[in-house]
């Protein structure tokens, strides 16, 4: 498993962007590194996934510190990387296809191997039907798919998912947090977001970040109904936690168990589809 331990970070300038940082993975399958614009959440990322170095501290994975030479970080990668919030990052290759086959090729493995791996990625993140499409041609969305593929054909332990469903209109928002959702199911996941209701919803254990800093951490039924602690972040509750506090009823993690509660309490008068 991954820990941050005692992390801090200084841009090249001598900003500290981040100050002893603890964080460890092992506290939930679904972790939410959260925090307005400017508190570190890029950063702590790039450090988690060794593309760059703190200034004191260490990222120990599976027990041992990781290590900086490329052939250590080549291997690391295979278990623990990023997608980033602009696929355009990270798609290099003109066809779908091909971009998600280049590690695996580079790696070596037969063209068999690549051609099983590559297909049952694409099947898996609802992509397969425009696999030898040009990727000018793909829509952002698609592109997010593509991105989450590439790094699914890995195999790895740990992904980190940098504003997943950043710039997605609600439908494609909805099918990138299924795909989440099932890739969770044997990974690790960890989610950087803007969007507070969807890391109360998609989260099991959450860390808060202001200027650099841890400033709680815990379940998120817990976190986020400190007022406090989200007011000095810069968020805002999720909306079942809002209703939970503005009437006096029980807080649900999902929305679906809100709408059968008050189905139950009130009958099915209004309909919430």
């Amino acid at each position: 498993m991954l820990e941050v331990k005692d992390l801090t970070y200084l841009y090249e300038d001598g900003t500290k962007a981040l100050e002893n940082i603890n964080i460890e993975l092992g506290k939930g399958k679904k972790i939410g590194i959260i925090g307005a614009n400017g508190s570190g959440k890029s950063t702590l990322f790039l450090n988690m996934v060794g593309v760059l170095k703190p200034k004191r501290g260490k990222i120990v994975y599976n027990g041992e510190d990781i290590k900086y030479s490329k052939k250590y970080l080549r291997e690391y990668r295979k278990k623990v990387n990023i997608v980033f919030q602009d696929p355009d990052k990270q798609i290099f290759y003109s066809n779908v296809y091909d971009d998600i086959a280049f590690a695996l090729r580079n790696i070596g493995y037969s063209e068999e191997e690549i051609k099983n791996r590559v297909d049952k990625v694409l099947k898996r993140v609802g992509a397969y039907d425009f696999k030898d499409k040009p990727v000018h041609f793909l829509s952002y969305g698609q592109k997010k798919r593509v991105a989450i593929a590439g790094i699914l054909v890995m195999d790895g332990d740990i992904i980190l998912f940098d504003e997943p469903t950043s710039g997605l209109d609600p439908l494609m928002t909805r099918e990138i947090v299924s795909i989440i959702d099932d890739i969770s199911k044997n990974k690790t996941i960890v989610i950087s977001s803007h969007d507070m209701n969807l890391i109360y919803e998609i989260c099991d254990y959450v860390y808060v970040l202001e200027n650099g800093n841890v400033i709680d951490e815990g379940l998120v039924t817990e976190v986020f109904t400190k007022e406090k602690v989200l007011k000095k972040a810069g968020l805002e509750e999720p909306w079942l936690v809002k209703i939970h506090k503005r009437l006096g009823i029980p807080l649900f993690k999902y929305e679906e168990d809100f709408f059968n509660y008050w189905r139950d309490r009130f009958g099915s008068g209004i309909d919430w589809s």
